[in-house]
């Protein structure tokens, strides 16, 4: 926290926007009142509110209908959750800073690359932290190979690769019928989705990037490969809904787990109810059908300084998230194929022919697909806030880096270039 804050007792926490990734911040705070006091948050949508009042577990808990009501009150606590939608993330997280909150913010930090150095250089003036969302930064399977990259057990790192598989269904939910789909109404879908990854490999790197190139497209989901006869929404009759994996029908059933992130009073409708829901939602429509363009499959090849190099694939057709480490002195190889075949978290095979395995535990607590990132985070919040901004291990400083990459990745999709970033850098800031 800023001197002006630090205080003898739990930090303080209000919240803008009452979506899942605010509600669940703030009920794994509460559940450590000692550390921790939910104050109020602002959220238009009533139902929402009364979750997260439910959620803070404070009798004396203020709900406000937008940020501008929460805000016109003054700084009436510590830390401010930014949870809002994509392209609402920057105007909220400046004017609190300037009413003297430090702020954790979800990610990504802004729509464009523009926004995120314009967020970074009105933190400095205002002498704030911000904390961003960077979850799998304090997820046990990442902070194990984070500690073995900085023991030296691999090595020097000639070359990192990593791999997203969003999962086929978790794609159509989110980028083809849902809030990310339309890049220029979100953000591209590196930045939406993937800049854990680009940020990660930051992290473990630990040195700055130097050039991007990058790959991608909409390969699948889109008219060209629409089944005969598919109408525009599952519910006017599809003669192959029955065999359909994204059948919108299956919110209902095998993938009704994902309702509560878009249903208000998902848990408790019935399934006329949600049928219902789905003949007027944007999650009722067929995934053939859509607006969308977030590409379903894209390859980022980066150069870091002192010429490491690093590979990262997103693609729709495969799930979860695997890393190859290589070094001088070992290789490192960890995720959920590993896990798989292996039955080992990580594995490190030294160059001498000795094999090192570990397993890790993820925490209890907040979004599974996170490895325990989300409770991992909370548990560092005070921690992180009493830290010089510099040296916070997700802060707005290190953060920046990795969505730039992202953004470099994005521009290299688009036209064909590689990107120098301090060139690209020194553009935004002119």
């Amino acid at each position: 926290m800023n001197s002006e804050t630090q205080k003898i007792g739990p930090l303080r926490l209000v919240g803008v926007g009452c979506g899942m990734r605010t509600r669940t911040y703030c009920d794994l705070a509460a559940r450590q009142p000692h550390r921790y006091q939910i104050i109020a948050a602002a959220e238009p949508i009533p139902a929402r509110l009364e979750l997260a009042k439910k959620v803070s577990r404070n009798p004396d808990f203020r709900g406000f209908a937008n940020d501008k009501e929460l805000f016109k009150v003054g700084k009436i606590a510590d830390v401010c959750i930014i949870g809002t939608q994509d392209a609402y993330h920057v105007e909220p997280c400046i004017e609190a800073m300037e009413l003297g909150y430090d702020v954790l913010l979800e990610k990504p930090i802004a729509t464009d690359a523009r926004g995120v150095v314009r967020l970074l250089s009105v933190a400095e003036r205002l002498g704030r932290k911000v904390m961003v969302c960077h979850v799998l930064r304090y997820s046990p399977f990442y902070v194990k190979v984070h500690d073995i990259v900085a023991s030296g057990a691999l090595g020097d790192i000639v070359t990192i690769d990593a791999r997203e598989g969003v999962g086929a269904f978790h794609q159509t939910h989110s980028f083809v019928r849902g809030h990310w789909s339309v890049a220029a109404k979100s953000t591209p879908m590196l930045i939406a989705k993937s800049c854990h990854d680009t940020d990660i490999i930051s992290w473990l790197v630990g040195r700055p990037c130097t050039r991007v190139q990058s790959f991608g497209r909409t390969s699948h989901f889109n008219a060209a490969n629409a089944p005969a006869g598919a109408p525009m929404r599952c519910a006017d009759g599809c003669p192959v809904g029955d065999t359909c994996p994204y059948n919108s029908y299956l919110y209902t059933n095998k993938h009704r787990g994902w309702l509560g992130m878009v249903m208000d009073g998902a848990s408790t409708a019935t399934d006329d109810e949600v049928l219902a829901w789905l003949t007027t939602s944007p999650w009722g429509r067929c995934v053939y059908h859509c607006d969308n363009d977030a590409v379903d499959h894209q390859v980022v090849a980066m150069e870091f300084q002192g010429g490491i190099t690093g590979t990262f694939t997103m693609t729709a057709f495969d799930s979860g998230r695997n890393v190859t480490i290589c070094g001088t002195k070992a290789t490192l190889r960890g995720g959920s194929a590993v896990e798989a075949q292996a039955g080992h978290d990580i594995i490190v095979r030294e160059h001498t022919g000795n094999v090192v395995s570990y397993d890790v535990s993820d925490e209890v607590g907040g979004y599974k697909g996170h490895g325990g990132g989300d409770p991992g985070l909370v548990q560092a919040l005070d921690h992180e806030m009493a830290k010089p901004a510099h040296e916070m291990r997700s802060g707005l400083f290190a953060s920046v880096e990795s969505h730039l990459i992202g953004y470099a990745a994005e521009e290299s999709r688009l036209t064909g270039k590689t990107v120098d970033l301090a060139e690209f850098r020194r553009s935004l800031e002119s």
